[in-house]
């Protein structure tokens, strides 16, 4: 299974202001583009993946916390998987490659954080979204 892969931006400051960059991001799967705001810092998003869609989250605002979890079993699976932690801030932009077969939980860690999401199946082309109860997995979450 391919593993997630952090592709680190950068910025850059002068008298002008800030420019947040990725100069080796590859956009050309990219289809879709939606943002994601949570309303509190307490909500958590997830657990939620694909088995064939692949994603890519970047931060506009603030900072974010990104859980992803490799599924063993789409039916059922194993309680005791160990989520990838990552986080992610507005300061650069760096980008989370989520490849397919992959569930992701998601939380703000400020208000009025706002996450980009990308995918690279257009809404409804195909039927692959997987959601588990936040509390499914032992102790995660």
């Amino acid at each position: 299974m391919q593993q997630p892969v952090l592709s680190k931006g950068g910025s850059f400051s002068d008298t002008r202001g800030t420019v947040a960059y990725n100069n080796s991001f590859d956009v050309s799967d990219i289809k879709r583009i939606y943002i994601i705001e949570n309303s509190t810092t307490e909500i958590q998003r997830g657990w939620q993946g694909h088995k064939i869609e692949q994603r890519w989250f970047t931060v506009a605002n603030g900072s974010f916390e990104i859980q992803l979890i490799a599924v063993d079993n789409w039916d059922l699976p194993s309680k005791e998987l160990e989520p990838i932690k990552y986080q992610l801030n507005a300061t650069t932009m760096d980008i989370l490659h989520v490849p397919a077969g992959y569930i992701s939980s998601i939380r703000c860690l400020e208000q009025g954080a706002k996450l980009i999401a990308m995918s690279d199946y257009g809404l409804q082309e195909i039927q692959d979204e997987y959601r588990f109860d936040i509390d499914y997995f032992k102790d995660k979450g």
